[in-house]
C-alpha cells in the first residue's frame, strides 16, 4: 500500500494485510440513494444543515449553497441529479447510513486501494493503466487542464458521468479514479513511517479515487494511491461512495 515515488501522503510504501471482501461494482447511484431516503426517511447533514457545498465558477471560489442536496447537488435551481449517476452531496455520516441500510459498510482505505490495484496485481499508476488518455480516449472522468479556468468536456461530461461509462477494470470494477471522490471508513492518518506532518481528528476520514472538479494535486488524485480527506458532515457536488461487505 502506498508509494516511495508519490505526494508525501502516499509515502511510504508500507504492507497492509486484509481478509477478503465484496466492492460494489459502481459508486452508489442517485436511484439507488433515492430508495433509501424512501424507505427510511432519512435526513442527510445537507438536508439538516440546510446547505452544501459548491463550487461557484462565476466567481471562482467554493460556496454553501442553501437547498443544495443529493437530489440536487447544485442548489434548488440547478438541475435535477440523474439516477444513473453517483449521487453527491453526502456526508461520511450519511455514506455510513446508506451502507448499514444495504447490510454492508464503507470500505477501509486498504480495501479501495487493493481493489483500484484489482487484488494488488496491478502495478500501473490509474486502476486502468499508466495514462489518463488512451488510444485518443479518457479512461475516466477527470478534469481537463491544470487550472481552475480549464475548459471542461473533452472527456465528454463537465460534471458527473453515468456511473460505468468508462468501462470495467480487468477485475470488474468501474469509476475506481475520476467522476466522485469515495469516502472510506478510516480516520485519515499518516502511513507508519511517514514524514507527512498531520494531526489525526477521529472527525476527518479519507476519501479516494479523485472527481470530475479540478484538484490541487491534479492526477496524483486518480492514481491507486491517492488520498485525500475531509470532514465526516462535510457534503460536496464531487463526493460519493460505494460499499464494502465482508466475505
Amino acid at each position: 500500500m502506498g508509494s516511495d515515488n508519490g505526494l508525501a501522503n502516499e509515502k511510504p510504501a508500507h504492507q497492509v494485510i486484509i481478509e477478503s471482501f465484496y466492492m460494489d461494482k459502481t459508486p452508489v447511484t442517485v436511484g439507488a440513494f433515492r430508495m433509501f431516503i424512501q424507505q427510511t426517511g432519512y435526513a442527510t447533514d445537507a438536508e439538516t444543515f440546510g446547505d452544501a457545498g459548491v463550487f461557484n465558477f462565476e466567481q471562482n471560489k467554493w460556496e454553501l449553497v442553501p437547498g443544495a442536496t443529493w437530489e440536487h447537488p447544485f442548489g434548488p435551481n440547478g438541475p435535477k441529479a440523474e439516477n444513473n449517476h453517483p449521487v453527491t452531496q453526502v456526508s461520511w455520516n450519511d455514506a455510513t447510513a446508506y451502507a448499514e441500510w444495504a447490510g454492508k459498510r464503507l470500505p477501509t482505505e486498504a480495501e479501495w486501494e487493493y481493489a483500484a490495484r484489482c487484488g494488488g496485481k496491478n502495478m500501473a499508476r490509474f486502476s486502468w493503466g499508466n495514462e489518463l488518455i488512451m488510444h485518443g480516449k479518457y479512461q475516466a472522468n477527470v478534469w481537463q487542464g491544470t487550472h481552475l479556468t480549464d475548459h471542461q468536456g473533452a472527456d465528454g461530461f463537465v460534471f458527473t458521468s453515468p456511473v460505468g461509462y468508462y468501462g470495467m477494470t480487468a477485475c470488474g470494477l468501474n469509476d475506481m479514479g475520476g467522476n466522485v471522490w469515495n469516502w472510506c471508513s478510516d480516520i485519515y492518518q499518516a502511513y507508519p513511517g511517514s514524514q507527512h506532518q498531520f494531526q489525526s481528528d477521529a472527525n476527518v476520514r479519507v476519501i479516494r479515487g479523485g472527481s470530475f472538479f479540478f484538484d490541487a494535486n491534479g492526477a496524483y488524485s486518480y492514481s491507486v494511491v491517492g488520498r485525500s480527506m475531509n470532514s465526516a458532515e462535510t457534503s460536496l457536488f464531487n463526493t460519493g461512495f460505494r460499499c464494502a461487505r465482508s466475505e
